[in-house]
Parts: structure tokens; C-alpha cells; sequence
């Protein structure tokens, strides 16, 4: 399969597995199956690479893009990988690799108290709706006038090609992944897809410095990123949409193009009962029991993506 122009491309060999490292010189706003493969890996490979803004600015602030809306690195052809399967994707690394960023200005809500616009062109050129931030690599803090956090970096955007010919933007989400804006998916954690096509064709991108639960205001703290994945891969597993894992969580993610908040939730609720009952070893009822008294729902964002959350020390004990 053909592989697209890169800026840098290399790959070390380390344990019987290869790290490689590549920056696109072309960046995509739909998961589809229709683009060129980047690069081609094996299961246990880990992929070194950089993520440009939602608006498509890279690290030096040169945009790779011609238009906004979180561009995608990828896509990843993991071999092996076939329908019916799952990608894992463990993100090993995030680092922020600039001194700005940039958000929404105001919560999504009709009726709020006023707030002023930042003004035209304040970040971008034509824009007059998005706040700066100054990001303190050397303290690893975001500050936006008198506010100031610790930075947590992750990936808004994270997926796979759907099915057949199917190409949705990389606005929504849904049972591929995309636009999932979970900030629980940083450094540390592992993201499972369902494969759809030979080869998985993995995207990522949208990087945030910061976000909050439900991304009320419609962004994270927008900034380029360094990131570092290694990507396993699943037989069979037959996913019905993404899954989130950690040392502490289990997380069945529920999302859908333009679905409702009751959707979502049904759909992560149905998925961690199959999950636990399938796949973990616990009975019907320890399923619904332990859901019922032990889930953390996390709304993801306001537009209706949901996370529900199982603790692994919340599993009853094998006697």
C-alpha cells in the first residue's frame, strides 16, 4: 500500500519490535478510509510523531492546513489488524511542545452572563472568538489572565476508519472513535477501536493542554503536541465501540453523530455490561449490581458523549 510524503521518517529496532519516528506533511478532517497510509506498522511498534492544533498550526506556528477543525495524524496501517478485531492504542507519551494555546471564550449555553469576545485576530487571523493561553513548558502550567492550572495533556481526536466508504469528520464521535474529547485519554492510559478495514487505519490529533469535564466552553486549552503510542492489536474482539483502560478504570465510551445524552449512555451502559459479563468473568447479576452501586459516569462533553467507568479493585475476588 502506498505511504504518504513524510518530513521525517526512521525506524529503530528494539526487541524484536521497531520504534518509528514521522511527521506528516499532510494532516486530514475525516476518518476515512480514502486516505493514504502514513505508515505502516506491527503489533508491539511504537510510533513517535507530532499533532498540529485544531486549527492545524504545528510547533513553530506554521499552519499545515487550509482550514480549522481538529486535523488528523494518520492514517496508521497496523498489519495483522482485520474487521472484527481491535486496535490497542497505549499512550506511552504526551508532551507539549509550545508556549501558546488557545480556547472557546464562553460556556455552550443560549442565556449566560455576558461576556466580551477576546476580539478579531487576537489568536488567528479572521477569528474573534477564541482566548489565548500562555503555556509554561519549563512548569508544566497553562494561564489565561489571572487563572492558572497545571497542565494535563491528551488527545481529543482518536480512530479509526469506519466501515466500507463511510468518512465522517473529525468533528463528532462515534462507534469508530473521533471526536471523543475524553481527557481521560492522556499519558498512561490505552485506547481500544474496533477494527473495520485491513490494517485498522488509525488516526489521532486535537491535541489539549487542558479540558474539563464536558468541554463546556467547546475546546480544551488548543496546542500542538509530541506524542509517543505503542499499538497492539486484539483478535477477534469484535468491539461495538471505544473502550478506555488504565491501572485504576475500565471505561466503555459512549458516543453517537448527533445522538442524545440518553443514547449515549445507553450505548456505554450496554457495552460495559457485555464487557463484564463476557470478557471479565462476572455473572449477569454481579454485572448489573456492580453497575448499579460502583459506576462513575463521566459526561465527556455537552454534546452527549458519555464515559462510564468501572474501578478494577471494585471486580469481586476470585476464592
Amino acid at each position: 500500500m502506498k505511504t504518504f510524503l513524510l518530513y521525517v521518517i526512521s525506524a529503530v529496532w528494539l526487541a524484536g519490535a521497531a520504534e518509528h519516528r514521522v511527521v506528516a506533511e499532510r494532516y486530514w478532517h475525516t476518518f476515512s478510509a480514502a486516505h493514504p497510509v502514513l505508515l505502516t506498522v506491527k503489533p508491539g511498534d511504537r510510533i513517535v510523531t507530532k499533532t498540529v492544533d485544531s486549527a492545524g498550526f504545528d510547533l513553530t506556528g506554521v499552519r499545515r492546513t487550509t482550514t480549522h477543525g481538529n486535523p488528523l495524524t494518520g492514517p496508521f496501517f497496523v498489519e495483522g489488524a482485520d474487521p472484527g478485531d481491535a486496535l490497542e492504542v497505549r499512550i506511552d507519551r504526551i508532551r507539549l511542545n509550545r508556549t501558546t494555546g488557545y480556547t472557546g471564550y464562553q460556556v455552550g449555553l443560549k442565556e449566560t452572563p455576558a461576556v466580551e469576545k477576546p476580539g478579531a485576530d487576537v489568536v488567528y487571523k479572521g477569528y474573534d472568538h477564541l482566548l489565548p493561553w500562555t503555556i509554561d513548558l519549563k512548569r508544566g502550567m497553562v494561564r489565561a489572565g489571572r487563572l492558572e492550572f497545571v497542565a494535563e495533556p491528551m488527545l481529543g481526536c482518536i480512530g479509526v476508519a469506519p466501515e466500507r466508504d463511510y468518512s465522517p469528520r473529525s468533528g463528532p464521535a462515534g462507534y469508530w472513535g473521533g471526536n471523543l474529547d475524553y481527557n481521560l485519554i492522556r499519558e498512561g492510559a490505552t485506547v481500544l477501536l474496533p477494527v473495520f478495514h485491513r490494517g485498522g487505519l488509525l488516526f489521532f490529533g486535537d491535541g489539549h493542554a487542558l479540558q474539563g469535564d464536558g468541554e463546556a466552553v467547546g475546546s480544551g486549552v488548543e496546542t500542538s503536541l509530541d506524542v509517543e503510542v505503542t499499538v497492539g492489536l486484539r483478535k477477534g474482539q469484535k468491539l461495538t465501540g471505544p473502550r478506555v483502560e488504565t491501572a485504576e478504570w475500565i471505561v466503555s465510551v459512549g458516543g453517537k453523530e448527533d445522538g442524545t445524552l440518553n443514547e449515549t449512555l445507553e450505548i456505554a451502559t450496554r457495552d460495559m455490561l457485555r464487557w463484564l459479563i463476557d470478557e471479565q468473568g462476572l455473572s449477569a447479576q454481579e454485572a448489573h449490581l456492580l453497575i448499579g452501586m460502583r459506576a462513575r459516569y463521566d459526561l465527556i462533553t455537552l454534546g452527549g458523549s458519555v464515559g462510564l467507568r468501572i474501578a478494577r479493585r471494585d471486580f469481586p475476588r476470585v476464592k
